[in-house]
């Protein structure tokens, strides 16, 4: 597997490009709905600063490639690829979240069509996982509609911001099972 470099990975609905502070005040207004956060690992941010933070920590992450998702020309959400493992060829995608207003849309489905296709079509990945909050059955029930297998849960694995413990359910897709989730995906895409 080659290793994931910053690129803009261009969809129909979506364009992904390489996270840079430029997109801050989009991401901050985006963000400001308590339900955006409630599966996170991080508060909602109350003030830009706030947001400029969280893009400072994402940028600095050694083990992260992170994009902004961008509709109609804005930054709606986040999205990252993460635990880059080479060796094994795998990856995760992950600490994606995007304003209401694009849920239940093309948004979500076509961002995994295009960051699971460079992955498995352009870097030569073997395995992608993803991983929620063993609570969140809404972003459960859209990791299964993308193709990927559910491969367990880790037991208190975290802490929220609120203190307790959460428990993450893993799931993965491996490059043999890439396409025909792709077919599924461009199907739903097209439907």
């Amino acid at each position: 597997m080659q290793s994931p470099q910053p690129v803009v990975l261009q969809g129909k609905h979506v364009r992904l490009e390489p996270l840079v502070a430029q997109h801050v005040d989009d991401l901050f207004e985006a963000g400001q709905y308590d339900e955006v956060w409630s599966w996170l690992p991080t508060r909602r941010p109350v003030a830009p600063a706030d947001m400029a933070e969280q893009v400072e920590q994402a940028l600095a992450d050694p083990d992260r490639l992170p994009f902004a998702v961008v509709v109609d020309g804005r930054a709606c959400g986040t999205t990252s690829y993460f635990d880059i493992d080479l060796s094994v060829g795998g990856l995760e995608i992950g600490g994606t979240w995007y304003t209401p207003r694009v849920w239940a849309t093309n948004v979500n489905p076509e961002c995994k069509l295009l960051l699971l296709g460079h992955a498995f079509d352009d870097l030569g990945a073997e395995r992608v996982y993803l991983k929620t909050d063993g609570l969140n059955t809404r972003s459960q029930a859209a990791i299964r509609k993308l193709g990927a297998a559910y491969d367990g849960t880790l037991r208190r694995h975290r802490r929220r911001p609120d203190g307790t413990f959460r428990d993450s359910a893993y799931f993965s897709m491996l490059a043999s099972e890439w396409p025909a989730a792709r077919d599924g995906l461009l199907a739903r895409l097209e439907a």
